[in-house]
């Protein structure tokens, strides 16, 4: 016969008995369940732009899971469908146009690049479907009221971006003076390269040299001859994708290092490897290291996305522009369906319009030009084998500043 018990204890026990069924009543509330929410969106797995995509392959793969073990959304499990646009837009609007009529999914998440990005909005607008996306490098061009952007470049890059890069470059040991702009015609890339030969004339810093190659080069020797002769004290590349370590390869044959050498959108692993790239410069919105790693959420995903993209064999597994703002796109579409707790695309654009989405990289509003923010891009330099932010300086390690050859 049990001895009988006390206030205190019969307290304790109802209070633990409370808390047991109150946590696994709330786990099991948490574990998704009924018919998958269908997030459709296309990547470039192969093609010119795979280098990268793969990067925001991994990304959505990690939020996915992370989404579905919190719960999923509204009470449901999540199922992403992603295609292989093959780097092209065209392909990329077809795709688009069979996810939304013969898949049929619920909720649409954008391609990567610009080209593609676009090829996917103008087929969400004619089927009022929102559309987050995460690198769309040219804002204005970004007509449909229901797109959403998660790349924090502001809605006027070619000048805000380019004066902050210029900036940058200013404060090194040696500011330059003259500057050699060569450019892929990809068009965010060649947008972003006219809006430095304009603020290069607006800083007195005199242009020897301005060259542009189609999209898809691999020759790039003669374009390296061309920089070599111009001798210029800085290289500004409209590089996308490998572009990048292609020039510096063919720049390292003639027998040339640029003393200063910036470099737009390039496949992040790919560029920080390279011998030939020491002292690359390019943008950012996070790095792995203070402030941007003081957020808690961001911390966790650093450490998910470094484990996985080492298995995944990826050549750079750290986090960096590419990886936080394909995490963000996906943190943007997840707090408009759970404000909104509905799957109704023209809710969740009107309440994104209206609200700030906390993220990885701060803040968010989506209330501007176009429907973007704030230019939150950084200038960011390979230093000892790794990217590290060098502009502005409060986003800088201790003691990091701009290097030159």
């Amino acid at each position: 016969m049990d001895e009988p018990r006390s206030p205190l204890r019969r307290t304790l026990v109802a209070a633990a008995a409370v808390c047991f069924v109150t946590l696994t009543g709330a786990a099991a509330a948490q574990a998704p369940s009924g018919q998958p929410i269908r997030i459709g969106s296309t990547l470039a797995l192969t093609g010119p732009l795979s280098a990268t995509a793969q990067v925001h392959k991994l990304v959505g793969e990690i939020y996915v899971e992370q989404l579905n073990k919190r719960g999923g959304l509204l009470g449901r499990p999540v199922e992403w469908i992603v295609r292989d646009d093959q780097s092209k837009p065209d392909l990329a609007r077809t795709l688009y146009e069979q996810l939304i009529t013969a898949d049929k999914v619920d909720l649409l998440i954008g391609p990567y690049a610009t080209g593609a990005i676009l090829s996917a909005m103008g087929v969400a607008q004619r089927h009022n479907k929102v559309l987050v996306h995460h690198t769309l490098g040219v804002p204005s061009l970004a007509k449909s009221d229901m797109q959403v952007p998660a790349w924090s470049l502001g809605s006027d890059p070619g000048n805000s971006v380019n004066d902050t890069i210029f900036e940058a470059v200013a404060h090194s040991a040696k500011p330059p003076r003259t500057v050699a702009i060569v450019t892929s015609k990809f068009p965010s890339i060649h947008f972003m390269a006219l809006g430095a030969r304009e603020v290069a004339k607006k800083r007195g810093v005199k242009e020897v040299l301005f060259l542009e190659w189609e999209f898809g080069n691999r020759d790039f020797g003669p374009i390296a001859n061309r920089v070599k002769d111009a001798k210029p004290d800085f290289v500004w590349v409209g590089a996308i994708g490998l572009d990048g370590n292609l020039l510096l390869d063919a720049m390292k044959k003639v027998d040339y290092t640029p003393p200063l050498h910036f470099h737009m959108y390039p496949a992040p692993g790919p560029m920080v490897k390279a011998p030939e790239t020491k002292n690359a410069l390019s943008v950012t919105i996070f790095e792995e290291h203070a402030p941007f790693t003081s957020n808690p959420v961001a911390a966790e995903f650093v450490k998910l996305y470094n484990d996985r993209a080492a298995k995944a064999n990826l050549p750079d597994t750290s986090v960096e522009t590419q990886a936080a703002a394909s995490y963000t796109a996906w943190q943007i579409l997840e707090a408009g369906v759970t404000a909104t707790k509905s799957l109704d695309d023209k809710a969740i654009a009107a309440w994104l319009k209206k609200n700030r989405v906390d993220t990885i990289q701060g803040k968010l509003r989506f209330d501007g030009p176009t429907n973007y923010g704030d230019d939150l891009m950084r200038v960011k330099q390979v230093q000892n084998g790794k990217w590290v932010v060098v502009w502005p300086k409060e986003f800088a390690p201790p003691g990091v500043t701009v290097q030159v050859q």
